[in-house]
């Protein structure tokens, strides 16, 4: 009974310290809902969860590409990849990843391949994280 109480606490303070963010509705995909949550872990490392809704498969784009990416903007190093927004149905794709840098900038592009170091693609939506 004390380890699920303290489980449930645990979740409560973590959830609690998350920051969450809506994107605004994109204009490639508008049926999409996407929300970004990031709170930061025990070792000060940034837990990044990305929920995309509606979001039309990256081949039914024009022009069609292959994979959604997600990079985030910091202040001191740029812009990273991050990963690959993870198809579980038709209608929801998610990515959850942790990071060293803190971001201040969010957003995701339609790519034509995953393992890229900049973005080249078709911008699909960006938030930015009220710090």
């Amino acid at each position: 009974m004390k380890n699920t109480i303290l489980s449930i606490a645990m979740v409560l303070l973590m959830t609690s310290c998350a920051t969450i963010t809506d994107f605004p509705t994109s204009v490639v995909t508008p049926a999409a809902t996407i929300t970004v949550k990031k709170y930061k872990d025990k070792n000060d490392n940034f837990i990044i969860t990305i929920t995309a809704n509606n979001l039309a498969s990256a081949d039914r784009l024009d022009p069609p590409k292959k994979v959604y990416v997600v990079w985030i903007t910091t202040k001191d190093n740029g812009v990273k990849n991050i990963g690959l927004l993870k198809n579980k149905n038709a209608k929801k794709s998610t990515l959850e990843t942790l990071s060293s840098f803190n971001p201040i900038e969010i957003f995701i592009t339609a790519e034509d391949e995953g393992n890229i170091t900049f973005p080249e693609g078709i911008e699909i939506s960006r938030t930015m994280f009220k710090n």
